[in-house]
């Protein structure tokens, strides 16, 4: 398709140019005229007598309008679309703290479809990974960003108008940093800075400045959020004991001083005062919190308030937790959540049902901020661009008073990033496997546990016996190869998830039939689990390992992916020893195999027996092993 634009384009022609490639646009005189106009009501666009047009506020929503010409061109010659933004900042929050640290040019990459999805805002997560002048162990070796790097973020994101911002934590959630003993100076327990100290609120002053200064936006999150730990280690000893909520409230009056003395405009996560009002002092969503007027009073009111929620699917719990906030007295905004985090699929089902619920309550009580987060909890194996789906429905709701239909959801997403909405859609059923609850709303990370869970002590075998795993993950694997071939543009997205299938129709019983062919005695039939079946997971395991490799050198830096390598690495491992295991036994080198004969329990609460899925587990040390991993005598 060739266009030609008529009016003042120069600021947004940089933009346009990148976008072209994406569009399969040429710019060329003699092309379908579009003339460029600026409004005041929203966006316009159009096609009449062969001649196009777009309308818009603001810059990016230019680049909606540019998307949605070209796609609607490509189909009709008289078109007319308007559209009226909803909120006022709407966009992702990704974590780039859990080892996975986007590279620029995979950051640029996700700008693009951000931008012809009209999403004006994205905010930069980063606990410890950008650098701070005379602190080199902040994010050392931890793929941090430089100064330059960030700006470089910062400017492309500007061409498309989208708002940049820094997302950073002054208080907890800081164990990557004060991890290192040199700078125990700053540590008053595991995560959570020692405040009240000179250089604790220097340190957090550099902070602040070496976050903000490489963008243009004046805001800044300042965290603070799961800080339960606050004032009970060292800072007890040095200080003796002190609330929570009066040394949270100090540490906060401290930190906005820097802020506004810089001009800068801050947000923090709610979690931490609704939690310290609730009736045992830790319970966020507590239905029955209230905001006594003490702390209403002493909490400073020109901090934003995000309310964090990414799994109620029911309006009424949202517009009850809603008013929770209230009493806080802040502008409130929202953080949803697109659920790829431990796991290495994206839980649509919640996600989707979950997100569509909050914003249109958020619509309804005039919440005018929302984000969609992307957290990648322990390790991150997920893929953020497997959760651009969920993006779009974001984007989407931006854009109408009403529920997007799914029809025009799945059209936008094909249009917007090359890939089907079924395609997106295979990557929940990694997770979504029998024994889940419907639309796998209880969280169950199959895909994860079922890898790394070692095969003779078979942590997760008791509650996933009687499930037919091996059926379902050989289907999905046929239909993830099938989906492949038929949509080259998902192709890189699934590789993985098709290699760990591979894995999985293998693995995911094999414990229950190693215990069982153990309590009888089959020796045949442990010898050739021995010296076929596992060393078979193992060469499933290999490719999938490659794969992944592959896939995270393209998205992300190395640091981090040393993690996953050790991860694959002992499994691997682990098979190996079993398999000698079971052959010492079966040729009499041995007289029994004490882990199998260890009784299987359920690993927690959380599994089928409670209707609460297949199970959970967040962390992989403990996936692996019951036996500790590491041990520290003294946590603070």
């Amino acid at each position: 398709m060739k266009l030609w634009f008529e009016g003042d384009i120069l600021a947004l022609l940089p933009g346009i140019e990148i976008l072209a490639g994406e569009l399969g646009i040429q710019l060329e005189e003699g092309g379908m005229p579009v003339r460029v106009e600026s409004s005041s009501e929203g966006i316009e666009v159009g096609c009449e007598n062969g001649r196009g047009y777009i309308r818009y506020a603001h810059i990016h929503q230019f680049f909606r309008g540019l998307g949605l010409l070209v796609q609607h061109a490509r189909k009709s010659a008289v078109f007319h679309i308007t559209e009226k933004q909803q909120f006022d900042l709407v966009g992702p929050m990704f974590d780039l703290s859990r080892n996975a640290v986007l590279t620029t040019d995979s950051f640029k990459n996700m700008l693009n479809k951000m931008a012809l999805m009209g999403l004006n805002t994205v905010m930069l997560y980063m606990e410890d990974t950008y650098e701070i002048a005379g602190e080199p162990y902040f994010g050392y070796m931890r793929g941090r960003y430089s100064q330059q790097e960030l700006r470089e973020i910062d400017d492309y994101a500007a061409q498309f108008g989208i708002e940049a911002f820094p997302s950073i934590q002054t208080l907890a959630h800081l164990e990557e940093f004060l991890k290192w003993e040199p700078v125990s100076h700053y540590k008053d327990t595991k995560g959570a800075l020692l405040v009240g100290e000179d250089r604790t609120l220097s340190l957090v002053e550099r902070m602040i400045e070496s976050a903000s200064v490489p963008f243009r936006s004046r805001k800044i999150h300042i965290g603070m959020d799961e800080a339960e730990e606050l004032g009970r280690g060292k800072y007890l000893d040095r200080n003796g004991y002190s609330s929570r909520f009066d040394i949270m409230t100090s540490h906060l009056e401290k930190v906005l001083d820097i802020v506004r003395g810089r001009g800068l405009e801050p947000m923090m996560w709610s979690d931490m005062f609704l939690k310290l009002a609730s009736g045992n002092g830790s319970e966020y969503y507590d239905a029955e919190t209230s905001i006594p007027e003490e702390m209403q009073r002493r909490i400073p009111k020109d901090v934003d308030m995000v309310y964090w929620d990414y799994v109620h699917t029911e309006a009424e719990e949202y517009e009850q937790l809603v008013a929770k906030h209230r009493p806080l007295g802040s502008k409130l905004a929202f953080a949803g959540a697109v659920w790829i985090f431990n796991t290495f699929g994206v839980n649509y089902g919640l996600s989707l049902k979950a997100s569509d619920t909050a914003l249109q309550v958020c619509k309804r009580e005039g919440i005018n901020e929302v984000y969609a987060t992307m957290w990648g909890d322990d390790g991150n194996e997920g893929n953020p661009f497997a959760a651009l789906l969920g993006l779009q429905l974001y984007a989407e709701h931006a854009y109408s008073p009403e529920r997007p239909e799914w029809g025009h959801l799945a059209e936008r997403v094909k249009f917007c990033t090359g890939i089907e909405a079924d395609s997106y859609l295979l990557m929940k059923d990694l997770d979504e496997t029998p024994g889940a609850e419907p639309d796998n709303r209880v969280q169950s990370n199959p895909s994860k546990f079922l890898l790394y869970q070692d095969v003779l002590l078979g942590l997760f075998d008791h509650q996933i016996e009687g499930l037919a795993l091996t059926a379902h993950y050989e289907a999905l694997e046929r239909n993830l190869a099938e989906r492949r071939a038929t949509d080259p543009a998902a192709a890189p997205m699934l590789e993985v998830p098709e290699k760990l299938c591979a894995v999985l129709k293998r693995k995911s019983l094999i414990g229950i039939e190693l215990k069982r062919a153990y309590g009888a005695s089959d020796k045949a039939a442990l010898v050739l689990i021995a010296e076929r079946e596992l060393p078979e997971i193992a060469r499933a395991v290999k490719e999938l390992r490659a794969a992944h490799r592959t896939a995270w050198h393209h998205m992300f830096k190395p640091f981090g992916w040393e993690v996953l390598d050790i991860r694959y690495g002992g499994l691997v491992n682990r098979l190996d020893s079993a398999a000698l295991r079971l052959l010492d036994y079966a040729e009499g080198r041995i007289a029994r195999i004490e882990e199998l004969e260890e009784e299987r329990l359920p690993y927690s609460s959380a599994n089928r027996f409670n209707n609460r899925g297949a199970g959970w587990c967040s962390y992989y040390y403990r996936m692996a092993s019951p036996n500790v991993f590491f041990h520290v005598l003294n946590p603070f």
